[in-house]
């Protein structure tokens, strides 16, 4: 059936109230129709990654002094990353919320010792040693997940629920669980040293 020409406002699918096709003539109409295109759609291929890893790491002010702990801590995590740590294949950085000021980061590891070695090392190391004495006003967070099973998590001093703290059981991050490797229950022993160790920690608190 041969279209009607009418001119009205472009009102999609293209096709009038009796079922007679609509050809659009108004400049807007012609203007939106070249503007359509199809929906550009891409997945990637992640066979080469066995071992993949993403971990989100997130720190949360709890009090004004915080602003500072974040503000510091933000430029050395750069310039690690910038450094080109072995086995981190991308490094992203966005906002949380603002309102507590809670930043975040994501990254993609080839794999978990690599990304253990990494934690365990300057400046990582010498900042988290500093945080388990010393919150500075802030809550810290990561959670990882590995492409060959398992997931694991860690929240301190974080007071509202976030992630897998709102289905979750929580436990106290001890014994085999003050670590990410026995958290994540990986096999093997970590090349490096942990920053510190859970009773040293303790025997902090407690003189």
């Amino acid at each position: 059936m041969r279209a009607h020409e009418v001119s009205h406002r472009c009102n999609t699918p293209c096709m009038s109230r009796s079922n007679i096709a609509v050809r659009h003539t108004t400049p807007w109409c012609r203007t939106m129709n070249k503007r359509r295109r199809q929906i550009e759609r891409r997945t990637v291929d992640l066979s080469n990654f066995p071992d993949l890893v993403v971990i989100y790491l997130g720190m949360r002010v709890n009090a004004v002094a915080g602003l500072k702990t974040l503000f510091g801590f933000g430029p050395k995590i750069a310039q690690s990353v910038e450094a080109n740590p072995d086995g981190l294949l991308a490094h992203e950085t966005f906002l949380f919320s603002l309102v507590p000021p809670h930043v975040d980061i994501r990254q993609y590891w080839r794999d978990f010792d690599s990304l253990e070695t990494w934690a365990r090392s300057e400046p990582h190391a010498a900042w988290w040693r500093q945080f388990l004495r010393d919150s500075g006003g802030t809550g810290y967070w990561h959670e990882a997940y590995f492409m060959d099973g398992g997931m694991e998590a860690v929240y301190d001093d974080v007071p509202r629920d976030i992630g897998f703290l709102r289905f979750a059981p929580p436990h106290a991050a001890r014994g085999s669980r003050f670590h990410a490797r026995g958290r994540a229950q990986r096999p093997g022993t970590p090349e490096t040293s942990a920053p510190i160790q859970e009773d040293a920690l303790e025997r902090e608190y407690t003189d």
